[in-house]
């Protein structure tokens, strides 16, 4: 059994589900347009200049939904995967998935975006591993705006991988391949741990370090 992980949003996803998000929340009235677009962007630039303060933008995005009731926020899920997710998925994404799940690997999504956005997207993929970014609640489950433990972002999601093979007895050195595909350079700490590291779509920035390196350069959506 080999080990394959994969980032989401930019990788498996043409778009980002936390920023995309935000602006669904602007759909549903959650936020006030213009002051929650324009730092929700000024977040994402952070995110793509690898300048992002975690625990800021976990406040800031979960803000506008955290006080609401358990079925308004299912129906919001719901309705986020409909009209946006779904539309969003690529064949070759789902394929490339497929192709590791008939290999008989041990798959999972490792992304920064918090688990409440990304739970249901992974369940789109069929991979039951979801390693993200996860959330405090308070004692009736609601989302206090905190991060709980290492947030999976940047040398995070080493940190969070291998809690989660040591807690099923494994380290990522017992697999015979280890596979991460990602399109930022802010996972440059995971692609540089496993044993088969893949820029998929990447940014003109890890393209560049990936063929200096010598890694594999794939582009699921062109």
């Amino acid at each position: 059994m080999n080990l394959t992980l994969f980032d989401l949003d930019g990788t498996l996803l043409p778009t980002d589900s936390d920023h995309a998000f935000g602006e669904f929340l602007i759909q549903l009235g959650w936020a006030d347009g213009d002051t929650h677009r324009q730092r929700n962007d000024a977040f994402y630039g952070d995110y793509q200049a690898g300048r992002l303060d975690m625990a800021a933008y976990v406040d800031f995005a979960t803000s506008p939904w955290r006080g609401r009731g358990a079925d308004e926020l299912a129906a919001a899920q719901a309705l986020f995967l409909e009209r946006v997710v779904q539309p969003a998925l690529h064949p070759a994404a789902l394929r490339l998935v497929q192709s590791h799940r008939e290999q008989g690997d041990l798959l999972a999504i490792v992304t920064a975006t918090n688990e409440f956005v990304t739970r249901p997207i992974a369940a789109m993929f069929g991979i039951d591993a979801l390693i993200a970014t996860e959330l405090v609640r308070d004692p009736a489950g609601r989302a206090t705006g905190a991060i709980a433990g290492t947030p999976a972002f940047r040398e995070g999601k080493i940190a969070r991988v291998r809690a989660w093979l040591a807690a099923q007895g494994r380290q990522i050195d017992d697999f015979p391949a280890s596979t991460f595909y990602s399109d930022s350079t802010n996972d440059l700490p995971l692609l540089e741990h496993v044993s088969h590291p893949v820029a998929t779509n990447p940014s003109p920035a890890l393209e560049r370090h990936a063929r200096e390196r010598g890694w594999p350069v794939l582009k699921l959506f062109e």
